[in-house]
């Protein structure tokens, strides 16, 4: 199964450009996939840690001039990154999923099924957390809902597939990265995907003990893929090595963006915080630096001998000078560290805004400084626009799922109330008493209750009624077996 996180730099290879047109070789990403790339490499970067930005060296942290190398080096070793984006990334992303993605009209097979939605033990709600994460990151994903045939093709993961009676659908996520190539075609004003084509990295074992980086590329068409792989030990190019049918007249594959320019084309949504965690790891190092060579206090000699090339100094030692001289420790005033500290408190000060707009939207951040009610119905919000995106590509997922076993998949209900507070006791009082009093009715109160994080995320409504009314029944039948015995 393709990886989900994709290192950098996989994908290579010059396009041959002859008078406007490109020939692509099966391995080679369109031209749309080049122009976002070079967006993608700082957050790919920046979730990788102090290391990963290190690793980049000057094209991150640029050379100063007249800086030695050696002096370089030292710094890039000091310098530190600061987690704001990789936090801000997974805060967001934990949002999206922080109550159980609800199932409607979904078979009982394919619930079955969605406990291990991916074949790699994870269930519909850790899915969902890594797509999110994808769309935040890159600004689109994609689900491939695969279903190895009878044939002895090459599965997702490359290896044979598993016997016919444990073969069944399962879902592989795909970044932006992995999305290499795609061609489609409008009918009646929908697009339907014509072709497909999906970067796959595997490790083969290799002898006894070793293994190997095998690069494949999955090429999918309506009822039809195929599988050409670049293997070392076997070959020089990417060559032929499956090919098959598929019992569905389309390619199941589902796209959900969180920031869309285009067919398969998007924007990393958190791009500018990315570049401000730049800035804040740039001054940072600047600052480390600049604290690492002049904040220390240094031993200044007034007045003494050029000859003296050395002094000892000590508990345990004396220092004997000429008349008049004199030896001092001296430090700078630091007057200019707190402008260097002021910075980086901005930077994360503005990064913390755009991670609040990117929940309640503008509006909402500027009427959140106090303690204001925030307004639920703001749908504008980005991050509930992702979550809409993220519950139509579980949609279409579901439906592909369930084309392959000719039932109808059903729908699902991503939340999308971000900033939910607790209902307080007394609103918890007062709606009890709506209740009693006949305003409002059983169904009402416990919905507002629930929506009121007052019972656990899962909590059903539906269920609770029937099994409310069962007790009430039960209760009835109890009290006129009680009075029958009576009589």
């Amino acid at each position: 199964m393709t990886q989900y996180l994709p290192p950098r730099g996989t994908i290579s290879g010059p396009l041959l450009q002859t008078q406007g047109t490109n020939q692509l070789n099966v391995e080679q990403p369109c031209q749309a996939w080049q122009q976002m790339e070079p967006r993608w490499r700082l957050p790919e970067t920046l979730v990788g840690g102090t290391l990963a930005i290190r690793a980049t060296g000057i094209e991150y942290l640029p050379q100063e001039e007249k800086e030695s190398t050696d002096a370089y080096q030292r710094r890039l070793s000091l310098s530190v990154l600061p987690p704001f984006y990789d936090g801000m990334e997974q805060r967001l992303a934990a949002m999206l999923v922080r109550k159980q993605v609800r199932l409607d009209n979904t078979p009982e097979v394919m619930l079955e099924h969605l406990y291990d939605c991916d074949s790699q033990g994870n269930d519909l709600q850790v899915f969902a957390g890594i797509l999110s994460t994808l769309m935040l990151r890159y600004g689109h994903v994609g689900v491939l809902v695969d279903y190895p045939t009878d044939e002895a093709d090459l599965d997702t993961a490359g290896a044979q597939p598993a016997p016919a009676g444990e073969r069944r659908p399962y879902w592989v996520a795909y970044s932006p990265r992995d999305i290499i190539g795609w061609r489609h075609e409008t009918i009646g004003g929908t697009q339907r995907l014509t072709q497909l084509r999906l970067f796959e990295r595997l490790t083969v074992p290799y002898g006894d003990f070793g293994e190997e980086i095998v690069d494949q590329v999955r090429v999918l068409e309506p009822g039809r893929w195929r599988v050409f792989r670049k293997q070392s030990s076997k070959a020089r190019s990417f060559d032929l090595v499956a090919e098959g049918t598929t019992t569905l007249d389309e390619i199941p594959f589902s796209v959900g963006y969180a920031k869309r320019t285009g067919l398969f084309q998007s924007r990393p949504p958190l791009e500018e915080i990315a570049w401000l965690n730049l800035q804040a790891y740039q001054r940072n190092s600047d600052l480390a630096n600049q604290l690492h060579l002049a904040a220390v206090p240094r031993l200044v000699g007034y007045g003494v001998p050029a000859s003296v090339e050395e002094i000892e100094g000590g508990p345990e030692s004396a220092t004997v000078l000429p008349v008049d001289a004199r030896l001092e420790f001296v430090e700078p005033a630091g007057n200019s560290y707190q402008y260097q500290f002021q910075h980086l408190s901005e930077i994360e000060r503005q990064i913390n805004q755009l991670g609040v707009a990117a929940i309640l939207g503008q509006q909402g951040f500027q009427e959140s400084g106090v303690a204001k009610a925030i307004d639920r119905s703001q749908g504008d919000a980005p991050l509930m626009r992702v979550a809409q995106s993220l519950q139509d590509l579980i949609d279409n997922s579901l439906r592909l799922h369930g084309l392959y076993l000719n039932q109808d998949g059903g729908s699902c209900m991503v939340d999308r109330d971000f900033v939910s507070a607790r209902l307080s006791p007394a609103d918890v009082a007062e709606l009890f008493k709506l209740e009693q009093a006949g305003k409002i009715t059983q169904e009402t109160l416990l919905a507002n209750l629930a929506a009121g994080n007052v019972f656990v995320d899962d909590f059903d409504v539906a269920k609770e009624l029937e099994a409310t009314s069962q007790l009430q029944a039960s209760a009835l039948d109890r009290i006129a077996n009680g009075i029958q015995q009576g009589n």
